[in-house]
């Protein structure tokens, strides 16, 4: 009775830990088969692309553990499962052979993976302040690429000078960033507001003359 308590003791942790991988490859291997499946029921299906598909699908496979863990191990964890999926998406643009209409989805999933980071709050008042920032450049980004791909695809049609929204609304965003730092009390906090107000400014004047076509 206590050699068979004794091994089942021990068979839990390993079962626990090894269902996060299992999880993980099941969901990449799901991944392949449904773009292969649907490549192939396209008349689009170009083979040689498996040899991209497969192995970003398991890079990214091989983070989800490290993420369930938690600690230390997640950034990694969250950076190979970024790294893979873009890589994954690469190889299903190239199986399906649209990588002329679809490579906006390049700009907007790295954009995407640094705007994921959002809910990562540093200690210091002015990393945090800066890391938000980037993040939200990098959602600006993502819906920057988000637009390319719809005029890609002939969903929208838009004027000369479009862009240019986007523009101010980076520049706002450093400007908000920027105001939101003169609530902390910390060293060099006047230095750190002037770094972001300058660009912020100038990024929101050119991105309203870009949009007015002045």
């Amino acid at each position: 009775m206590s050699v068979d308590a004794e091994r089942t003791s021990l068979a839990e942790p390993y079962s626990r830990s090894s269902r996060p991988w299992l999880t993980s490859l099941a969901v990449a291997g799901l991944a392949c088969a449904t773009v292969a499946t649907a490549a192939q029921g396209s008349g689009q299906f170009h083979w040689w692309a498996v040899f991209i598909l497969i192995p970003t699908a398991l890079i990214a496979a091989s983070g989800g553990p490290l993420l369930a863990r938690g600690g230390g191990r997640a950034f990694a964890g969250y950076m190979l499962a970024c790294v893979g999926a873009m890589g994954f998406a690469v190889g299903a643009l190239l199986m399906f052979g649209v990588m002329g209409r679809g490579w906006p989805l390049l700009v907007v999933l790295p954009c995407l993976a640094v705007a994921g980071t959002y809910g990562w709050r540093a200690a210091h008042p002015l990393a945090r302040g800066l890391h938000r920032a980037v993040a939200l450049l990098a959602l600006t980004g993502a819906l920057l690429g988000l637009t390319l791909q719809l005029l890609r695809v002939d969903l929208i049609d838009l004027e000369t000078g479009w862009w240019g929204a986007f523009l101010m609304l980076a520049g706002a965003i450093v400007l908000g960033n920027a105001g939101e730092l003169t609530r902390h009390r910390m060293p060099y906090r006047l230095q750190a507001i002037t770094l972001l107000v300058g660009p912020a400014v100038i990024a929101f004047l050119l991105g309203l003359r870009f949009l007015r076509g002045w």
